[in-house]
């Protein structure tokens, strides 16, 4: 349990102001407002604001900080009001139960924001290791490719989002699989578990690429009957998958669904976006048209790479609002070694909008080795 807390903790960006610094604030202020009363002769009514205390510290720190502060900001207020008693008694009294009852206010607001931030931290831990058990670790070497990348789930009270990958070899090849689920949280990862399990399955066992993006429409398809059936949102899903054969075959086939095209690197002039005849339409939704999708064929040379990544990437804004420009990626990915294109375009990104992650990014390089 020790090491499940000390992970959760981490998760929590939040951390609570050091018990020296909030004691040498606290002392600064009540001495401010003590020696103002004096000054002034107004003691009472100014130790009086030391009440708000206990409720800025509630939002920062520890419960026992609060406690702490609170029974300091109480003692306080009970030594004013017998140093400089007021007058009319029962203001005395007013003004001792007044910072009595917000003290214990705070005390109690903290112990419930902090019993929320437990809770939440559980559920994201349990979340994002549920994911991580899932998608394979990277990198991926078969015999055709090596795969490779970052895969960063956003740090939000939606928990994580719907990001899939996958990477398959069999008897036909090496199939890759990279998708990105409508929504966040639980109901979208509820998805995007269907589509990896029907891909690992279809991947292995269908010859035609085709006939494996029909296998993970219709565990979309199943996946929403089932939610629908259980009172919950429907899902569909971006994704593009790939089939990468032996390298005496530099042909690579892929089926497009709605999803970001892939860049191909490490061809003279520099990074290429993949055009498509049809981009498709995502998963889920293959009921909208009357033909099938289409099989694009391109080719990938030993020694060369394609780029792939989910919107979590292209969608990243700056501080105007602005997306992240495809160009700036092509710009970002020119002569980076190949191991590290997708943790440069990453850090690329998060500092192009200044650390605000509003979804998951993943991003993949599929390389085919020279020789």
């Amino acid at each position: 349990m020790g090491k499940i807390h000390s992970v959760m903790s981490s998760v929590d960006p939040t951390k609570p102001p050091r018990l020296a610094t909030l004691l040498a604030w606290t002392v600064t202020i009540t001495a401010v407002l003590l020696g103002a009363g004096v000054a002034f002769g107004t003691g009472i009514r100014l130790v009086g604001m030391l009440a708000f205390l206990p409720a800025i510290v509630a939002g920062l720190g520890t419960l026992r900080q609060t406690v702490f502060i609170a029974a300091w900001c109480l003692g306080a207020t009970i030594a004013s009001v017998l140093y400089y008693p007021d007058p009319h008694r029962s203001d005395n009294y007013t003004l001792i139960g007044l910072v009595a009852l917000l003290a214990g206010a705070a005390i109690y607001l903290c112990h419930r924001r902090l019993a929320r931030n437990e809770t939440m931290a559980r559920l994201r831990f349990t979340a994002s290791a549920m994911q991580r058990e899932i998608l394979p670790p990277l990198p991926q070497v078969t015999a055709e490719v090596e795969v490779s990348g970052v895969y960063d789930p956003v740090d939000e009270d939606k928990l994580v989002g719907g990001d899939v990958y996958d990477v398959v070899t069999g008897p036909y090849g090496t199939r890759v699989l990279i998708g990105d689920v409508q929504g966040k949280g639980l109901p979208a990862i509820g998805a995007a578990f269907g589509i990896i399990g029907a891909f690992r399955e279809a991947a292995y066992r269908e010859v035609e690429l085709a006939d494996v993006v029909d296998a993970l429409e219709l565990a979309v398809v199943r996946h929403n009957a089932f939610a629908t059936q259980s009172g919950r949102t429907e899902r569909f899903a971006t994704a593009l998958v790939l089939h990468i054969g032996p390298s005496a075959d530099p042909k690579v086939q892929a089926v497009n669904c709605g999803h970001l095209p892939p860049i191909l690197l490490g061809r003279r002039g520099g990074p290429v976006p993949i055009e498509f005849e049809d981009t498709g339409v995502p998963l889920g939704l293959a009921d909208m048209i009357d033909q099938p999708r289409r099989v694009t064929a391109f080719e990938l040379l030993p020694g060369e790479s394609l780029l792939l990544y989910t919107d979590g990437l292209s969608e990243s804004r700056s501080r105007k609002g602005e997306f992240y420009p495809p160009e700036r990626a092509l710009w970002a990915a020119r002569g980076v070694a190949l191991e590290r294109v997708a943790e440069v375009l990453r850090d690329d990104a998060r500092a192009f909008s200044r650390g605000r992650q509003l979804d998951d990014i993943a991003i993949l390089t599929v390389h085919r080795p020279a020789g």
